[in-house]
This record gives structure tokens, C-alpha cells and sequence, in this order.
């Protein structure tokens, strides 16, 4: 005669039963506690188009990475001036990718220019582009520029704010 499933002590039977239920409780338990710094639950119910909390020591800056240029300030005529010396200086060493620094002491702007590529020919004279910095009061921009050789230096013919292409 088969034996019955029901046969045994009662609490043998319980414990068959509990034992698994018991795993399986204590996984669904301690998954979200062991788990709990991946996802943060208030961000599911959250409105996405709330503003962004800032935290830490990161100033925050415009939003998009290519944020308004009117923030930045445009270069004064006399630190053009400083900026187009450190390029006539950079270009007379003749290195490439190496920067030369700059700055104003009147305004406090600073920055560093680097050639960028090799020496070419436009219209029967030698050129050369270069990219330099503009630093004054946090703010940063870049200034793309040209410089061709006249006599024994550098004259710097060209220099705007840079656009990415």
C-alpha cells in the first residue's frame, strides 16, 4: 500500500512546508535593504520636472553643454593685448602643443595660448593656428586665432571667441 503524503508527525509536516516559505520571505525581505543604495523610491514617484537638487560642493552652472556665451565675459582690449604677446611668444619657441601662459595684472584675466598645428602657407606667407584661454572672475571661454610670420617674429592677424564646428 503507497504511503500516504500526511503521514508523520504534524510538526515535521509544518516544517516541510515552513522551511521553504521562510527562504523565500527572507529574500523578498532583505533584496530592498541589501539593495536600497542603488535606487532611491521617492524618484519613482516623483515629478520629472522638478528642479534638480543641488548637493555637495559642485557650483552649479548652466544647464547644457553648450550654456549661453552672454555669461561669459568678452576679452578687454588689454588683455587681447597680453593674450596676443603670450602668442607671438609661444610661436617664436616653435613648439608644438606647447602652451604659454598669460595673464593681465590690471584686471586679473589670465589664460594660456597653444599652437595647434604646424606651420602652413596662405598667400606665400607662414602661418600658424593657435588656441588660447580667457580666465577672469570663474568665468572661461576660448579664443581661436592666426598668426603669420612677419620678418623675423610673429604677427597675430586673427582672434575670436572659438566655435565648435
Amino acid at each position: 500500500m503507497p504511503r500516504s503524503p500526511y503521514t508523520g508527525w504534524v510538526s515535521a509536516r509544518l516544517l516541510a512546508f515552513a522551511r521553504p516559505a521562510c527562504a523565500a520571505a527572507l529574500l523578498v525581505v532583505a533584496a530592498p535593504v541589501l539593495g536600497g543604495c542603488s535606487y532611491q523610491l521617492g524618484s519613482m514617484f516623483a515629478d520629472s520636472k522638478a528642479e534638480p537638487e543641488t548637493t555637495a560642493s559642485i557650483r552649479p552652472t548652466a544647464v547644457g553643454a553648450y550654456a549661453s556665451l552672454s555669461a561669459v565675459p568678452s576679452p578687454s582690449e588689454a588683455d587681447l593685448a597680453y593674450a596676443r604677446a603670450a602668442a607671438t611668444e609661444a610661436l617664436a619657441r616653435g613648439g608644438k602643443d606647447t602652451s604659454h601662459p598669460w595673464e593681465n595684472p590690471h584686471t586679473g584675466a589670465r589664460g594660456s595660448v597653444t599652437p595647434l598645428t604646424n606651420a602652413y602657407s596662405a598667400n606665400g606667407v607662414t602661418c600658424r593656428d593657435f588656441l588660447a584661454s580667457y580666465v577672469k572672475d570663474k568665468a572661461e571661454t576660448w579664443l581661436q586665432g592666426e598668426a603669420c610670420k612677419v620678418g623675423k617674429g610673429w604677427e597675430v592677424r586673427t582672434m575670436k571667441p572659438w566655435r565648435r564646428v
